[in-house]
């Protein structure tokens, strides 16, 4: 069976779907996207105790929206059958823990990879002239040209320093200011309110077969035993700072700003955009850390 392409709509009615199905799923807005879009953040649990999941900072990355509700689908099910899910009753989760997910933070951006830039889009001008053509299936950035991915509060203006991009971009445009667009404003706000609840994140992207917690030199024991852990589980690499940059990301900000460990995941390997056709495998793969990340923070 062809697998599906993750956009919006696609998960708007996903959603629909198991709402409809599933009276243990609690789905709520944490903002509207640049172009309209609601923002879905999906609650599993009741726990005081919660980590929360993002999927699709970058336009390219709608396929970890489809890997987070393949978690979503999972949890449903298994806690429905009253199961246990390595060596965890699904119960015990529900009631001890809570898993917050937000499965596409850049739902123009991926509509962007995934269908171009429409004509009835009020940016359809600006954006072709960034891109530098019709064909928008690296597209990165928000519906206006700034990658979220780097913009949040953690190493921002010396990424904005190395890369050189000083405007709006198909990738590495951090922005005008942290937390300039909606989408990782509301996200920031969202861990901020939730900050004595969340004790640990998880980003999604793609690819590389990593884990990377790039947090100026500031990384915390516990942050490298979790990374640890994480990496024997999944068996990506735990990628040190001096490996790679990744300034202004969430997970840098989640270490620096809240204290909390954080790292981003970069799912399956290629080059992006991935195959729809990789999902099942890399869901397979970080099925286990899913369900563990609760208990290891």
């Amino acid at each position: 069976m062809k697998e599906k392409i993750w956009e919006h709509r696609v998960l708007e009615a996903t959603l629909q779907a198991l709402t409809r199905r599933h009276e243990a799923l609690s789905v709520s807005v944490l903002t509207r996207s640049i172009l309209g879009r609601d923002l879905p953040v999906i609650t599993l649990g009741k726990g005081k105790h919660a980590v929360l999941y993002v999927g699709a900072h970058h336009g390219t990355d709608g396929l970890t929206c489809g890997i987070l509700m393949d978690l979503v689908a999972d949890y449903l099910h298994q806690y429905e059958r009253g199961a246990t899910v390595f060596e965890y009753p699904m119960q015990y989760l529900f009631e001890q823990r809570t898993i917050y997910v937000v499965p596409m933070l850049n739902p123009d951006g991926v509509d962007y990879a995934v269908n171009g830039v429409t004509e009835d889009n009020p940016l359809q001008e600006r954006v072709l002239r960034m891109n530098g053509s019709a064909d928008f299936s690296h597209w990165q950035a928000n519906a206006r040209g700034v990658d979220l991915h780097h913009n949040y509060n953690a190493g921002f203006f010396s990424f904005q320093k190395q890369t050189g991009v000083q405007n709006g971009a198909p990738a590495r445009f951090g922005g005008e200011f942290p937390e300039s667009e909606p989408e990782s404003a509301a996200m920031a706000r969202f861990l901020r309110l939730k900050r004595a609840e969340i004790a640990g994140v998880l980003s999604l992207h793609t690819a590389g077969e990593e884990l990377i917690s790039n947090c100026c030199d500031t990384l915390s024991a516990k942050t490298m035993a979790v990374g640890r852990v994480l990496s024997r589980i999944t068996g990506y690499r735990l990628v040190r700072p001096e490996q790679v940059s990744a300034l202004g990301s969430l997970s840098d900000w989640c270490v620096t700003k809240l204290g909390r460990p954080a790292f981003t995941v970069r799912c399956g390997s290629g080059e992006p955009p991935l195959s729809p056709d990789h999902r099942p495998l890399i869901y397979e793969r970080l099925r286990r850390a899913l369900f563990t990340f609760p208990f290891l923070v």
